[in-house]
Order: structure tokens, then C-alpha cells, then sequence
């Protein structure tokens, strides 16, 4: 009898040390177990901006063969200007008046005229003058010098532009017999309609100088 409660209780020994062993690992299998998020798929950084590319050099084109083009000072200086010595020497060749206008003498037939200011040129410089056009009225005779039976002149200078009219802006009275027939020309310049000058087949503006006459009748 003695023996057979030693041997269960050996037994029950057994099991309950066995079963203290199971749960112990299933705890320490309890706390190991983690989710972890699988990674998303994420888009890739944006490519950096390329620079752009450097400009092309392009040559400037040569100048066509021709002359140079003076430009009509419209306020004359009364005194010699000092001469600037830094600048370059002028080529006499260069005004020869032969070939394309904006041109050099050393230029290349064919060559890409150079761009000419927009100052006015001068009578001697334009192939067609520009010339008042037909049905212009005249100055108003001033009535108190007509009535004093006073006759006079007045020479104006003044750019007519390319589109044919004169700009007031330099109107300058040269000579005038009375500063009524003054009056009476710069009234009436507005109003007149004069055909460009035109060079190479182009229009330009040109420096006029023109008498307005006074004459009782």
C-alpha cells in the first residue's frame, strides 16, 4: 500500500512540474510574437530639374559693302565741341555714298545691313526729298499786318517723319520778317501732309528747311 502512494505521488510530482514547464513556455511564446507592418510600396523622389542647355554661339553676320549713314543735328551747337581722342579714327572710305545704306567700305556684298538710328538724315543724304503734297493750305496771312499792307518771309526748319508729317517738337524759325508770320507757319505745320523721305527704298525721317512767303495782293 505504501508502495503504491509513493509511486503516485511521484507521479503527480511529475506532472504538475510538467505542466508548470508547458505554460511557462507558452507565456515567453506570448510575449516573442510582434506584428510588424509590411513596408509599402512608395513612389520614387521626383528627378531633379536638368539645367537648360547653354545658348548656341551664333557669328554676327558682316556688314553689307556700303557706307555709313550721318544723322542731321537738330540743335546746332554754337561753339566747336572738344574732340574726344578715345574714339576711333573715321574711315573716309566708309561715307562714300556707294552700296547698301548702314554698310562699311570693307564690308561683304550681301551682308546684313546694320540697323540705322532713327535720326533724321539730311536733304543731301536721302535719294528721294521729302516734299510738301499738293492741296496743303497755306499760312493765315495775320490780318493786322495785312491790313498794314506788310509783306515778309519766314524760313522754318523742321523733321518731317516717316509718315509724312512734320514733328512741332523741332520746329525752329530760322529767319522770320515778324513773329505773326511766325505764329501763323506754326499754326498751320500741323495740318500739312508732306511725302517722306525715303532711302535704299525706305522711309525716313529728314531735316527740312522751308520758306513760307507773306505777300499782300
Amino acid at each position: 500500500m505504501s508502495v503504491v502512494l509513493h509511486v503516485a505521488l511521484i507521479a503527480g510530482i511529475v506532472a504538475v512540474t510538467a505542466n508548470a514547464g508547458q505554460k511557462e513556455d507558452d507565456s515567453v511564446k506570448a510575449e516573442d510574437l510582434k506584428f510588424v507592418e509590411a513596408p509599402k510600396n512608395e513612389p520614387p523622389p521626383p528627378e531633379a530639374e536638368k539645367p537648360p542647355p547653354p545658348p548656341e554661339m551664333v557669328a554676327a553676320p558682316p556688314p553689307p559693302k556700303g557706307f555709313q549713314v550721318l544723322t542731321a543735328p537738330i540743335d546746332i551747337p554754337d561753339k566747336i565741341p572738344e574732340v574726344d581722342l578715345s574714339k576711333a579714327v573715321t574711315d573716309e572710305a566708309d561715307f562714300s555714298g556707294t552700296g547698301a545704306a548702314g554698310g562699311t567700305s570693307k564690308g561683304v556684298v550681301g551682308g546684313v545691313p546694320q540697323p540705322v538710328s532713327d535720326q533724321p538724315y539730311f536733304e543731301f543724304q536721302v535719294e528721294k526729298q521729302a516734299l510738301a503734297k499738293e492741296g496743303n493750305v497755306a499760312p493765315r496771312y495775320p490780318e493786322i499786318l495785312r491790313s498794314a499792307n506788310v509783306s515778309g518771309e519766314v524760313l522754318a526748319q523742321f523733321v518731317v517723319d516717316t509718315s509724312g508729317r512734320a514733328e512741332m517738337k523741332t520746329f525752329k524759325s530760322l529767319k522770320s520778317d515778324h513773329d505773326l508770320f511766325t505764329a501763323a507757319v506754326r499754326t498751320a505745320l500741323p495740318q500739312m501732309r508732306f511725302y517722306p523721305a525715303e532711302v535704299g527704298g525706305r522711309k525716313v525721317k529728314q531735316l527740312v528747311q522751308q520758306a513760307f512767303k507773306f505777300a499782300v495782293q
